[in-house]
């Protein structure tokens, strides 16, 4: 049999999709398999390179195959698009899948283990228990209106409206059943999100890279068990920037022809995450200038004075990206005065040095109706 040096595999709930090449690059496998003939059909196979796109099931298949001898590797899906030549279908996308990991520049997502997806679940289900809450909170508002009864903004303002609710004898008996059995579940999810929020409390307290990373102004310890749950290998990046774009908080490009044009920030990546730190960058700037609290840095400051909050809330998180990176791959502990960056120099490109380049050009000589400086006219009329 022709050795098989790759192959892709298109994955769903119950069919898989396999496609394999030789030295030659040519078909040699093309197959549909059950899920449960995927091992079966792995484990007779010599070990060879077999790659995935990444998605929630992947890692557990990859385990697999790297627990059969094979080299099991996970594509971004975005990455394997661009190799789809024409019509979409399993054997297109496999195809796509052992043609892409075959580039050499291509990039590839590290195989996580079962105790971080174990991790991850934590965030997960305090995401979900949050959407739950901010829902039911805004279902007993809704309907506590339609009986003219209103509430101010916050969490702590839905006890007093639920036992004003209890106590309001114009409400018909059914409507107080109702809102009743809300607030009953309000309270499940209250102590549900206790119990999974102190659970991730005590995750981070035992990792000591996560403590080391909530010293960084504006992370807080939600923001560092994210960092290091979320990112499992910093060191495939190969520098902050880098790690910094993967968050989507650097700029588009949309540069040609030489010109620069840079757009919004791409929001790619890891959505929670970048939520958390422009999130914690946000409650930094609010603290900036206010009476009582801590100096900040001399660019923050300048910063925030130069920019709206929200663009400088992202300048910021963008900034922590960086410094994030840099913690987790080189095992340093956070200096503020080695990472405070100094003022913005005026320059031609800021308001500043433009209004200072103003000033001290000379000023033009003035220009006659037919389109020339005087001196320029008078010179003409008198050679």
């Amino acid at each position: 049999m022709t050795k098989i040096i790759r192959i892709g595999i298109d994955t769903s709930k119950s069919v898989f999709q396999v496609h394999g090449v030789d030295a030659a690059e040519q078909p040699v496998l093309r197959r549909q398999l059950r899920r449960r003939q995927v091992l079966e059909f792995f484990a007779k196979l010599e070990p060879t390179k077999v790659g995935l796109e990444a998605c929630g099931a992947s890692h557990y298949w990859a385990r697999e195959l790297i627990a059969l001898g094979h080299q099991a590797v996970l594509l971004p899906p975005q990455y394997v698009k661009a190799y789809v030549k024409r019509n979409k279908n399993d054997a297109a996308d496999a195809e796509a899948i052992c043609e892409a990991m075959s580039r050499p520049t291509m990039r590839f997502v590290p195989v996580k283990t079962a105790q971080q997806q174990a991790d991850l679940m934590l965030v997960g289900i305090r995401e979900a228990l949050i959407r739950r809450r901010t829902q039911l909170t805004n279902t007993i508002r809704g309907y506590a209106a339609e009986f003219g009864l209103i509430a101010a903004k916050g969490l702590d303002k839905i006890g007093p409206l639920l036992a004003r609710i209890a106590t309001e004898e114009r409400l018909p008996v059914s409507a107080r059943e109702l809102f009743a059995g809300l607030g009953d579940e309000y309270d499940r999810l209250k102590s549900q999100l206790r119990a999974i929020e102190s659970k991730l409390m005590a995750w981070h307290r035992c990792n000591e890279l996560s403590r080391r990373l909530a010293e960084v102004p504006s992370i807080g310890p939600i923001g560092a068990t994210l960092a290091v749950m979320k990112v499992p290998d910093p060191r495939a990046f190969r520098r902050g920037r880098d790690f910094a774009a993967w968050l989507g908080v650097t700029p588009k490009d949309h540069s040609t022809a030489g010109k620069t044009r840079l757009g919004v920030i791409t929001r790619a990546g890891d959505e929670t995450l970048r939520s958390i730190l422009i999130s914690g960058a946000m409650a930094e700037i609010k603290q900036v200038g206010r009476p009582g609290s801590k100096p900040r840095s001399p660019w923050l400051v300048e910063l925030v004075r130069r920019k709206e909050p929200k663009l400088a809330a992202v300048a910021l998180a963008n900034k922590n990206a960086r410094v994030l990176w840099k913690l987790m791959v080189s095992g340093e502990r956070y200096n503020a005065a080695r990472y405070r960056s100094p003022p913005r120099p005026a320059t031609a490109t800021t308001r500043e040095g433009r209004g200072a380049a103003l000033r001290k050009a000379p000023r033009r000589a003035p220009r006659s109706h037919h389109g020339k400086s005087q001196q320029t006219a008078t010179m003409t009329r008198n050679p």
